[in-house]
This record gives C-alpha cells, sequence and structure tokens, in this order.
C-alpha cells in the first residue's frame, strides 16, 4: 500500500505521536511490505486559504504559488492518508489545519446531497483513498479532550476513516517511561497489522489503545510536578 504519512506536529520527527504512528506503521510492515512517505508539514510552505474559490471555479487551481500543488499530487498517488498530529486546542495544530483548507481544489463550488448533509462535487478522483488519524494528547485521559478533532476528521473523510486516539502521548519521550509505554506500543503495532490484513480495527483494540497508561490522578500529579508517593 502507497502510505502518505502527513506529519501535523511541530515538533516534525521529535513528535510525541509519532512514535505510534511509527509502531503502526510497523504492524502494517509485519503483514505485507508497505511504500512509506513521510511528510513534515511544518517543513512546507503553506499560505493560508484566503478564501476567494477561485480553485473551484477554475478547474482546481490556486492563486498561491507554494508547496501545495506538489502535496495534493502526493496525496492523489497515495493509497491510504495517515494524518499524524497532537491535539492544540481540541483540534490540529495551525499548519496541518492550513494544509486541510488549502485542499480546496480537489472539489468545485457546485454541490450535491449525500445522505442527510450536503457536500461539494469533487474535481479529482479520490475514491481510491483511505484515510487514518493518529493523534495523540498531553491530558491523563479522553473524556472531554478529542471529541472535536474527532467530529472534524469523520467531516472532512465521511467515508473509508479509521481513529486512533491516545491520550499521555508525552510518556511516549520519556525512556524512564518505557514498562508501560512499550507494551501500548505492542498493541499499536498489532492495529497496525490488522488493519493491513483486513482494512479494520477491532473495537476492543482501539479502546485498549485510548486507555490511560498510567492511574489518571498519577499521571496528573506528575505533570503537575508534585511528588508521587508509591
Amino acid at each position: 500500500m502507497r502510505i502518505l504519512i502527513l506529519n501535523g506536529s511541530p515538533k516534525r520527527k521529535k513528535s510525541d505521536t509519532m512514535h505510534i504512528t511509527r509502531a503502526f506503521v510497523q504492524g502494517m510492515e509485519d503483514a505485507a511490505p508497505q511504500e512509506v512517505n513521510v511528510i513534515d508539514i511544518a517543513d512546507k510552505h503553506i499560505e493560508f486559504c484566503v478564501g476567494c474559490f477561485t480553485c473551484k471555479r477554475n478547474g482546481g487551481t490556486c492563486v498561491h504559488k507554494d508547496d501545495m500543488k506538489s502535496l495534493i499530487a502526493e496525496m492523489l498517488k497515495s493509497e491510504l492518508l495517515l494524518f499524524n498530529f497532537p491535539l492544540y486546542g481540541y483540534g490540529m495544530p495551525a499548519q496541518l489545519k492550513a494544509f486541510i483548507e488549502r485542499t480546496m481544489p480537489l472539489s468545485c463550488i457546485k454541490m450535491k446531497k449525500v445522505g442527510e448533509r450536503y457536500e461539494h462535487i469533487g474535481q479529482a478522483n479520490f475514491a481510491h483513498l483511505r484515510y487514518l488519524m493518529i493523534c495523540g494528547c498531553g491530558f491523563p485521559n479522553s473524556k472531554g479532550n478529542f471529541e472535536p478533532a474527532v467530529a472534524q476528521f469523520k467531516l472532512l473523510f465521511p467515508r473509508q476513516h479509521t481513529i486512533i486516539t491516545v491520550p499521555e502521548s508525552p510518556m511516549f519521550n520519556v525512556p524512564q517511561a518505557d514498562i508501560v509505554t512499550k507494551p501500548r506500543l505492542e498493541l499499536v503495532r498489532e492495529a497496525g497489522w490488522q488493519y493491513a490484513a483486513t482494512g479494520e480495527i477491532s473495537a476492543d483494540l482501539l479502546a485498549q489503545i485510548g486507555s490511560p497508561m498510567i492511574p489518571e490522578e498519577t499521571y496528573a500529579a506528575i505533570a503537575n510536578g508534585e511528588q508521587v508517593v508509591n
């Protein structure tokens, strides 16, 4: 499978969440060889969308001359778009959000009703694409944190999407936390294998991956710089 990893972390390769993504891709490669391309969005020149909708009326050509034209070409050549990002303001980091907004050339100004909502009609063939969101956050659990990002991802990509969210993700960059992070990454690797082999991940495995690695109160105390008594 041709996998395009869109790393939305401003920390680039040092991203906490990239530890999760690497484990997932390793699991996919356990099942079958994969063709993987990683793009650090923070290194790309991406202007903000100005809302002129020129691209939607002229066949898909944006008024900006930056890296988005080549990035969209890479997207359309891929089979799986893997969005890796940390939770910022209950959503995507700004650079990745700018990238998403600049995909407007993929659709035209005309729209059609799909189910209960309206969608813009595509100007390119992306029916072959599958979408995967891997998002980590620094909170002790998933309650009241990931919901806005998950809802947006489902609206952006209403078909063929898979979502993995992981709380306490800063621990993946802490070597002393290996005792809990390594087993979690093994679960993620298993999820990658499942996805490559079947196109799906079991609900039970997703729930395990999305659960806290250490007790919520302990994590919060450590994050607050408090003395933890065993």
